[in-house]
């Protein structure tokens, strides 16, 4: 997947908005004001920040080079993925959509409900 691509991935999920709060190089998404994700660049590479849970960031790490834990984020809940050839986009989708549910799982039933309309 190429960067427009993960932007429009990220984009379509419900009530899903973007902003760069930390400036150009880091593009960020959220749902009722919660960050999900983050695009940016690390040594001239795409990179892609996504919540995960505890057991997934030490799994994950472990498991893929081009995961490690959350670059300037939380470690224990973060991961920060290098897209490489040993990740798929598929991967990638499936951890977006894992990143998104664990931020919706944490808003209130009011917030939830906006989700569906």
């Amino acid at each position: 997947m190429k960067q427009n691509e993960y932007i429009d991935y990220l984009l379509a999920k419900p009530c899903s908005e973007d902003s760069f709060p930390f400036g150009p190089e880091a593009h960020v998404f959220k749902v009722f004001n919660k960050m999900f994700a983050l695009i940016g660049c690390r040594d001239g590479q795409l990179s892609l920040t996504l919540k995960a849970s505890p057991d997934d960031v030490t799994f994950l790490t472990e498991e893929f080079a081009s995961i490690e834990r959350g670059y300037y984020m939380n470690k224990k809940h973060w991961i920060t993925i290098a897209p490489s050839q040993e990740i798929t986009a598929s991967m990638i989708e499936a951890w977006i959509d894992n990143s998104y549910s664990l931020v919706i799982s944490k808003l209130t039933k009011i917030e939830r409900s906006q989700l569906n309309n």
